[in-house]
């Protein structure tokens, strides 16, 4: 039951918005081999002055804060984030050193939605 969290300063309007979070409901699901029904996405547009980072160059910021169920392993991980940024990058404008993409890790039942409390994460569950 991931949590998926961007915050931009790149401007969306609501069919980028949509755009985008089926994306990644979709991109989530086949790379961590799950389904797309209980995968949350929220994002946020900031300006210019509510997000930095360090190495940043000209251009808009996207953060994720990727709240997930642990099982995964580190190069899967890599892999959604890199479609992610990748995505980014090319369909939004969104330099590479302006990425960023951080994964928390929890227990499954500690992830619920209003009708069910997540178990734990199988490889077989796609």
């Amino acid at each position: 039951m991931p949590l998926l969290q961007f915050d931009t300063t790149r401007g969306m309007d609501t069919a980028e918005k949509e755009a985008f979070a089926a994306f990644v409901r979709e991109t989530y699901a086949d790379v961590m081999r799950t389904e797309t029904g209980h995968v949350a996405v929220t994002i946020r547009t900031h300006d210019d002055a509510a997000l930095s980072i360090g190495r940043g160059v000209d251009g808009p910021l996207l953060f994720c804060d990727a709240e997930v169920r642990r099982g995964r392993d580190d190069e899967t991980k890599r892999t959604f984030a890199m479609a992610v940024m990748e995505h980014a990058r090319e369909e939004y404008g969104v330099p590479t050193p302006n990425l960023k993409v951080v994964f928390t890790e929890h227990d499954g039942p500690s992830m619920m939605g209003y009708d069910r409390v997540g178990g734990a994460w199988s490889p077989d569950e796609a």
